[in-house]
């Protein structure tokens, strides 16, 4: 048995309780001022732990209060061991969302410092969340007294049958974690497929990966169909890449002078539109006697898949113009056709049988 409730317990109790609040209330405005100072580093790991130490840190200090409490009061052994159970399950709860958050916000950092883009990858964050509340569920069975072992099993078998039944989304799932684990795509990258999509990839989640086009449209294509397909990332290995031109000028032209005019032209687009390399080594290269000009191929360089439009429009204005100031020409493809009439005879053919006709016979 227990003794009888008295007015000390009481006192004793609410005394517990109201420092477990003000302590509660104090370290939050310390973590509130932490929260400031870490604003000012460029790291921002420091504000996410901070974040959640605002959330645990009161909490505890609250249970460890009502613990307290709850132990200065007489009660019986059965209502103590509950009490003490339920604040333990609070806790595990709260620490459970804050590690959460905590370990969401990390790898959602480390993707954006990666990828270098605003828009980070949330496959990752998801299933790292997922573990997180998962192993923070296992642990309350455990605090309660429920044996996981049982229900471990019956996951095991239950997650076969699970995952015969959604094989293409299993296969979506891992196909999106290989592809952001080889490094072959990541957002901010833009692709092209062999069956013609292509555009800027913004986010790759659990089952798609989304891409933007250059018309501000977005396509989404499953995971498992861009891990199995051809493929073209054009910001990788680097994101500059070059451009080819093609170009012609008529037989009379001075070579030499069509070539120091084209390189003129290339280093002047390169240092004067934006998107284009400025230490871009200008090359020009002749290919091909062609039917009515001499081909070749001008190289450009450019900072993103997207600048090549604008650069080439401007270098075919600039190259146009300064064609006609220096007298190059660029000829225009000539063809001759003949046309005759059905049944007309060809002179070729009418001659022969004239002269057999004619010749005197021996």
């Amino acid at each position: 048995m227990t003794r009888a409730l008295t007015l000390d317990d009481l006192i004793l109790a609410g005394v517990a309780l109201a420092a477990g609040l003000l302590a509660a209330f104090v370290l939050r405005l310390v973590l509130r001022w932490l929260g400031k100072q870490a604003d000012r580093t460029r790291w921002g790991g420091d504000d996410v732990i901070v974040a959640a130490l605002r959330t645990v840190v009161p909490w505890a200090a609250i249970v460890g209060g009502a613990a307290s409490a709850a132990a200065v009061l007489p009660l019986t052994r059965t209502v103590q061991h509950h009490t003490n159970q339920a604040l333990t399950v609070l806790l595990i709860f709260v620490v459970t969302l804050a590690a959460a958050r905590v370990v969401a916000d990390l790898v959602r950092s480390v993707a954006q410092s990666r990828s270098g883009v605003a828009a980070s990858a949330t496959i990752f964050v998801n299933i790292t969340r997922v573990m997180v509340l998962a192993l923070g569920f296992l642990v309350v069975l455990q605090t309660l007294g429920i044996s996981i072992a049982p229900m471990l099993t019956a996951l095991g078998v239950g997650g076969l049958a699970v995952a015969l039944a959604l094989q293409d989304t299993l296969a979506n799932l891992f196909a999106g974690i290989h592809i952001l684990a080889s490094k072959t795509v990541q957002p901010g990258d833009y692709i092209r497929l062999s069956s013609g999509e292509e555009g800027y990839v913004t986010d790759i989640n659990w089952r798609q990966t989304t891409i933007r086009n250059l018309s501000n449209n977005l396509v989404i294509i499953p995971n498992g169909q861009l891990a199995g397909t051809n493929m073209t990332n054009f910001n990788r290995p680097e994101q500059e890449l070059t451009i080819m031109v093609q170009a012609g000028v008529g037989y009379d032209s001075d070579l030499e002078h069509v070539e120091r005019v084209t390189e003129e032209v290339v280093t002047e687009v390169m240092t004067e539109i934006t998107g284009a390399v400025p230490d871009h080594e200008p090359a020009v290269r002749f290919h091909t006697f062609g039917d009515s000009r001499i081909g070749f191929t001008v190289i450009l360089g450019v900072g993103e898949f997207s600048d090549q439009y604008r650069i080439k429009h401007e270098f075919i204005k600039r190259l146009h113009r300064r064609y006609r100031a220096e007298g190059i020409s660029i000829p225009a493809p000539t063809r001759s056709v003949s046309l005759h009439q059905p049944g007309t005879a060809f002179p070729e053919a009418a001659i022969p049988h004239q002269r057999e006709d004619t010749a005197p016979r021996p």
